[in-house]
């Protein structure tokens, strides 16, 4: 779970977790929160949530703000188990449509979507046309919302370098997943309004950081590419 000043949903989202797991697969998960910098109390809560569970909830706590791409890729990196899934610590996305996909298939990978993102303003959703253009037209992918919550298996995003640490990661792996003949499974997700804070996915570093990486994932994903043709010509 990736958090960011979120001190009034935060406790709540990771006890929502909790109880879904516990329902269904008990002992068998963890929940690794990444910090990235708060300043609002939020480390404080997940600390709290932590000593209460240290069984099951762990931290990682990011001095400063690196942003979520920084965040997802420490996240996904340190995670220990077989099915992977990154959650924003907002409330947006409610846990409990993970539940048919606590264990997913080898060779697949969840993508859930929402219909239209009615809680985002003007510019964030040019932003969001803009990347599924660069996606679709530069990158293969032909997802409905690559920038939505997904569940992989973990040793499947592994398997490949990631190149990106900003909000471009989820499109990288996306399109070296697809290459790989990964199949994916589109689900209909609904995109909840907030109850406690507010939005920083189109906050001016977040902007600055994903669009001098354009050129960087669009190389990146066309050097994947032809190193599998490589591989397979040989």
């Amino acid at each position: 779970m990736f958090c960011f000043n979120e001190v009034g949903a935060v406790e709540e989202v990771v006890r929502r977790i909790i109880n879904l797991f516990d329902e269904h697969r008990k002992d068998l998960y963890e929940i690794l929160v990444v910090d990235d910098g708060s300043h609002d109390g939020s480390y404080e809560k997940i600390m709290a949530l932590h000593r209460a569970r240290p069984d099951i909830v762990g931290v990682i706590r990011h001095e400063k703000n690196l942003g979520i791409g920084r965040t997802l890729y420490d996240g996904y990196r340190l995670s220990k188990n077989e099915n992977l899934t990154a959650i924003p610590a907002d409330g947006q996305f409610d846990v409990r449509e993970l539940q048919p996909y606590l264990n997913i298939e080898d060779g697949t990978f969840v993508s859930f979507y929402r219909l239209e993102n009615v809680q985002y303003s003007t510019f964030r959703s040019l932003l969001s046309a803009a990347n599924k253009w660069v996606n679709r037209y530069f990158n293969g992918i032909e997802l409905k919302d690559v920038n939505w919550v997904k569940v992989y298996k973990r040793k499947a995003i592994l398997a490949f370098p990631w190149r990106l640490k900003s909000s471009l990661i989820e499109s990288e792996i996306c399109a070296k997943l697809l290459l790989c003949g990964v199949r994916p499974i589109e689900v209909l997700s609904y995109y909840h309004p907030r109850q406690a804070g507010k939005s920083k996915g189109a906050s001016p570093a977040t902007v600055l950081r994903a669009l001098r990486e354009v050129p960087k994932l669009v190389w990146a994903v066309h050097r994947f590419r032809a190193g599998l043709r490589t591989s397979t010509n040989t």
